[in-house]
């Protein structure tokens, strides 16, 4: 199982400063930050998409969380089944109930739609893409569902997807099992699908290591994203 730096909350003092789009907007940040404490991050990321203005460059954070079971804003309780001692938290982005561990790789980009010339389908494609893409490298084939968001191997999820857009920005983001215990998804409805079964990378012959899938996504991830500037 993968492991990682102790938990703690984001430092997002250690970026350099960003280069120029080719339009005059900064170039996006990218961050990798270990693994953090997620209500620390969740109101970092609030308060940035608060704060920012025209002149804020996009940011891409890269980490890990410890374990911890998230509801989306509508979520229904009935989908979380049996947390037992994992902590619970209620958040403000989409979609029903899903667990965060260490060994999974959480993916939160921070981005100006309108300047990134993404609207909320695009964006939700473009992380999807990312991991396929990401996962071909591989030789691992995955593929996405329009009912369902997230990416799949067979029929076992492989990444989830959760978005939050205010003030025309997105947060949250994707999150990719890497090389974790699955079992805590067998307490809850992953995503609020009875019966579905998760898969990782490390059982499909991929990496083990979250820097390794970090740095390998990174560039499928950028091109997704930002290819049409």
């Amino acid at each position: 199982m993968s492991t990682a730096a102790s938990s703690a909350a984001p430092s997002l003092e250690h970026a350099g400063a960003p280069l120029e789009r080719a339009h005059g907007a900064p170039a996006p940040l990218v961050r990798h930050l270990g693994r953090v404490d997620y209500a620390s991050t969740w109101h970092a990321m609030r308060r940035l998409t608060a704060e920012r203005d025209a002149a804020c460059a996009d940011e891409i954070w890269f980490l890990e969380h410890a374990s911890i079971f998230t509801l989306g804003m509508n979520a229904r309780r009935a989908h979380l089944i049996a947390p037992g001692d994992i902590p619970v938290l209620q958040v403000d982005r989409g979609g029903q109930v899903t667990y965060h561990g260490p060994g999974q790789l959480v993916v939160y980009p921070l981005i100006d739609l309108k300047r990134a010339g993404l609207s909320v389908r695009d964006l939700v494609s473009a992380l999807e893409n990312a991991v396929i893409d990401y996962a071909a490298e591989l030789g691992i084939h995955a593929h996405c569902r329009k009912s369902a968001p997230g990416v799949y191997v067979d029929e076992r999820k492989l990444a989830s997807l959760g978005i939050r857009i205010r003030r025309g920005s997105s947060y949250h983001g994707l999150a990719l099992n890497v090389d974790m215990d699955l079992e805590p998804f067998s307490r809850i409805d992953p995503c609020g699908y009875p019966g579905l079964q998760m898969t990782q990378l490390a059982d499909l012959g991929g990496p083990r290591r979250i820097d390794t899938v970090a740095h390998g996504l990174e560039p499928h991830l950028m091109r997704a994203l930002f290819a049409s500037e």
